[in-house]
C-alpha cells in the first residue's frame, strides 16, 4: 500500500515490544552492577566451654544490632585491671570476651528454666551452681515449671575487673528484656506474668589465667 505505514512493521514492532516486557517481568530490571545476593549463614553455636579468654574467637556470634557494648576507657581502674589481665593472659580481648558472656548468659538463663543441671554444672562454680540446684530442686519439689524466654539484649557492659595473684575477675551488666513466670502444676500461674520485664543482671565470671581450661564459670550472681 502507497503512502500508508507498512502493516509488518507494526506487526514487527508489537512483537518486540511483546518480547522486551516478558524478558522485564523474568529477568527484572537492573540498574548498574548488582552483587549476587548471598544466603544467609546461620550463627555458629556458643562454646560451651565459656567465654574464651584467648584471642577473638571469630566463630562467636557478635552480640545482636542494636546492643550496647559497654568497654571501659583503658585509663580508668577497670580499664587499667584489664590490661593487667591481658598481660596474665595473652591474646584476653574484652570485645571477645563479651561475646562469650552474651552466650553465657543465654544458656544459663535457659538451662536455669529447663533444670538443666548438667549445662550449669559446666558453667558455674561450685557455690553458684549449689545455690541454682536448690531453687531447681525445689521448684521440681512444689511441682512447678519455670518459662523464661531472653526477648532482646540492650546492653552488655564491663563494669569492673580485677586480677587477684592469678585468678582474674570479670563483672558484666546485662540489660535484657526477658519474659519470666513459675507455673503451677495445674497449669496456673504462680508468679510473674506473660509481659516482657527489663532486667538488669550483674553477674561475676572468674578464671585462672595461664590454666589449660579456658572456660571462665559464673562465680555471683545480682540486680544492677
Amino acid at each position: 500500500m502507497q503512502g500508508g505505514f507498512p502493516i509488518e512493521l507494526i506487526l514487527f514492532a508489537m512483537v518486540a515490544l511483546f518480547l522486551v516486557l516478558r524478558l522485564r517481568s523474568v529477568l527484572g530490571r537492573r540498574q548498574g552492577f548488582e552483587r549476587q545476593q548471598q544466603p544467609e549463614q546461620p550463627a555458629p553455636a556458643y562454646d560451651p566451654r565459656g567465654a574464651r579468654s584467648a584471642e577473638v574467637d571469630p566463630s562467636l556470634p557478635p552480640p545482636p544490632t542494636g546492643t550496647r557494648l559497654g568497654i571501659p576507657d583503658p585509663n580508668t581502674n577497670v580499664g587499667q585491671a584489664l590490661a593487667r589481665i591481658r598481660a596474665a593472659e595473652p591474646g584476653f580481648d574484652p570485645a571477645g570476651f563479651l561475646a562469650g558472656a552474651e552466650g553465657a548468659f543465654r544458656m544459663i538463663v535457659t538451662a536455669f528454666a529447663a533444670g538443666d543441671r548438667a549445662t550449669l554444672r559446666s558453667l558455674l562454680s561450685d557455690d553458684t551452681y549449689a545455690g541454682f540446684e536448690s531453687a531447681i530442686a525445689a521448684r521440681e519439689q512444689a511441682g512447678e515449671t519455670q518459662r523464661t524466654e531472653v526477648r532482646g539484649l540492650h546492653e552488655i557492659a564491663i563494669d569492673n575487673a580485677e586480677l587477684k595473684d592469678r585468678t582474674a575477675s570479670v563483672t558484666v551488666r546485662f540489660v535484657s528484656d526477658q519474659v519470666n513466670l513459675t507455673l503451677a502444676r495445674d497449669g496456673s500461674i504462680a508468679t510473674g506474668a506473660e509481659a516482657v520485664v527489663e532486667l538488669n543482671d550483674v553477674w561475676t565470671f572468674q578464671r585462672e589465667t595461664g590454666s589449660g581450661d579456658p572456660t571462665w564459670k559464673l562465680v555471683a550472681t545480682g540486680a544492677g
